[in-house]
């Protein structure tokens, strides 16, 4: 099956991204399908945003975490491709049409990506280095704020919804890599990412406590579940030291909003290691 503008629906998920979800949108071909899944329950923006788009539909949704949100966007696209996008991402203007051109040079692929403009920032892993100077070139990790799926590679199986943040897309990556599938960056597609911004709470103190017990959390399940307890045991370990030390210095110093980040931190790892759900909430 080929790419193609009318067999693409783009996946938003939202939680308060009322100040970047429209240059995003605004950069979208208005041909194609788009479903927004808006987490903060913001009937004025899903009001907003379906009067103006065109060919979008805006779910009202729990905030169940990126991953089972994106999986529910997934389950409602009729198109044989779906384009996983953070909001606070743009494309640029040939971003799709480069995309579309030269994703007809491959014979297959499981999920594809234009090159982030930042080059500070690459928004792939590539863990042997291989062919990276071609246009088209193939990594082991894209990032999950860009994510072009074809969902015939995926049987039904997208992302991992006990992850609620972080490494989720890490996961997806690294089951379609151990199934042989391919993914690829193209070159020549760029998109544009601010980075940190899908959120205006995202530079609350509270909700950097939810980032750092969800880190830890994730780090943790993600490397049992594919590498094992023991050894997720020992790589969390020097997470869990120096956590450790680091809450202990700062609850000496009287630094309560430091200490208090470490103590996620430890509780993220806690939680993670005798099996509790990512439970942590701050809304």
């Amino acid at each position: 099956m080929k790419l193609n503008l009318n067999n693409i629906t783009f996946i938003i998920v939202c939680f308060k991204s009322e100040n970047v979800i429209y240059n995003c949108l605004n950069s979208l071909p208005k041909e194609c399908k788009k479903i927004v899944i808006e987490n903060s329950k913001n009937i004025k923006l899903k009001n907003d945003l379906e009067t103006n788009y065109d060919n979008i539909e805006v779910l009202i949704n729990d905030n169940l975490g990126m991953g089972a949100s994106n999986n529910i966007g997934i389950s409602m696209a009729k198109t044989n491709f779906v384009y996983i996008l953070n909001p606070d991402t743009k494309l640029q203007k040939n971003t799709l049409d480069i995309l579309i051109q030269e994703s007809d040079k491959l014979d297959d692929f499981a999920i594809i990506s234009p090159l982030s403009s930042n080059e500070t920032f690459p928004n792939y892993k590539i863990f042997k280095k291989e062919n990276i100077s071609q246009d088209i070139f193939e990594v082991d990790r894209v990032d999950g704020f860009s994510m072009l799926l074809n969902k015939e590679k995926f049987d039904n199986k997208f992302f991992d919804e006990n992850i609620f943040l972080y490494l989720e897309n890490d996961d997806l990556c690294l089951r379609v890599k151990k199934k042989k599938e391919k993914i690829y960056i193209i070159r020549k597609s760029r998109i544009d990412h601010l980075g940190s911004s899908s959120s205006s709470d995202n530079k609350s103190k509270d909700f950097e406590y939810l980032r750092n017990w969800h880190w830890m959390w994730s780090k943790f399940y993600f490397n049992k579940k594919h590498s094992g307890y023991l050894v997720s045991i020992i790589k969390i370990f020097p997470n869990l030291i120096s956590a450790s030390l680091k809450f202990f210095l700062y609850f000496i110093l009287f630094q309560a909003h430091k200490k208090n980040i470490y103590k996620m931190r430890i509780l993220g790892i806690y939680n993670s290691l005798i099996g509790k759900k990512s439970y942590y909430r701050i809304f």
